[in-house]
């Protein structure tokens, strides 16, 4: 059985962060409570580096923990965007 690296760890969580402000700003749809959102919030690990340069630089100078306002300075926004109608589709 695989166990995931810090690194995957740190990816799939910013990635379900990124979803869920996302939808909440932009869509005004949840599907994580208020409590979850916090809790995977202060999970994140703004120094690691994933590999995804854009993303990581993002999370080191502008997300913030306290907030989901952060996604509105997401500087791919489109390419979440994306993923997230992608991920909503396939989901009906």
């Amino acid at each position: 059985m695989h166990l995931p690296t810090e690194i995957e760890v740190e990816r799939r969580n910013r990635i379900r962060l990124l979803l869920a402000s996302y939808a909440y700003e932009f869509k005004s749809e949840t599907f994580l409570t208020d409590q979850e959102f916090d809790k995977l919030a202060l999970k994140i690990q703004p120094e690691i580096e994933t590999g995804h340069e854009v993303c990581d630089e993002f999370f080191k100078n502008k997300f913030h923990p306290s907030t989901g306002q952060w996604i509105h300075d997401f500087p791919e926004l489109d390419k979440l965007a994306n993923l997230y109608k992608n991920l909503t589709l396939t989901n009906y």
